[in-house]
């Protein structure tokens, strides 16, 4: 018995280890990775594709016994270590969130003499949000750019929160599994095939050729 005929059933069982673990990893990744692809050209074209941001604004009043509270949480952050994130009263962002439709939970308040400012940062916008530390008026600004700025911001994480940013994280990986799954498998079938690793090198040469030529 030769050498290759003995190695044989290990090589195939490591050829269909790959196989498996390689379509999956794609079937968990093909979704995102077409989100990634169009929005890495959305993104690459960002100045050829118009948008036009719809923007949105809200008034109101606080009553006075919420805005004793804010003046009470005013005070509190001035004595509060600086690196503390201090947001709005709980009865606060619930009044906020029942009169003007507007969820500043968890969002840190920028503290001044004369106001609260909260930002409200999202993908796809932005939004903030101001109490006037003496009357107590209340204004909300939102902007929307669109869906197609909204899929550019998912692809960046920008403003996107911790799940969002875990998913990219769990999505890298996944790639990774499936690329090192590919090459493996290119690598067991580049006997027959003469052609694997020329390509191969062609996918990191013209990428590097291009960053040393062309890029400034």
């Amino acid at each position: 018995m030769t050498a290759a005929s003995s190695n044989a059933p290990q090589r195939a069982y490591w050829l269909k280890k790959l196989h498996e673990w390689h379509w999956i990893s794609s079937a968990i990744c093909l979704i995102g990775m077409l989100l990634f692809a169009v929005t890495g050209f959305t993104l690459n074209h960002a100045g050829q594709i118009e948008a036009k941001p719809k923007v949105e604004t809200r008034e109101a009043q606080l009553p006075a016994d919420l805005l004793e509270k804010l003046q009470l949480a005013q005070k509190q952050s001035a004595q509060a270590a600086s690196k503390d994130v201090v947001t709005l009263p709980a009865d606060i962002e619930g009044w906020l969130a029942q009169q003007i439709k507007v969820s500043a939970k968890g969002f840190a308040v920028e503290w001044s003499e004369e106001e609260a400012y909260v930002p409200l940062p999202r993908p796809g916008g932005d939004a903030w949000l101001r109490v006037d530390m003496k009357d107590g008026a209340v204004e909300y600004e939102t902007t929307d750019r669109g869906w197609i700025s909204y899929l550019n911001d998912l692809h960046k994480g920008r403003h996107a929160g911790a799940a969002w940013s875990l998913f990219i994280d769990m999505f890298a990986i996944g790639c990774l599994v499936f690329c090192i799954t590919g090459l493996l498998i290119l690598k067991m079938h580049a006997q027959r095939r003469p052609m694997t690793w020329p390509m191969v090198g062609l996918g990191f040469v013209l990428p590097v050729l291009l960053v040393l030529l062309l890029v400034h």
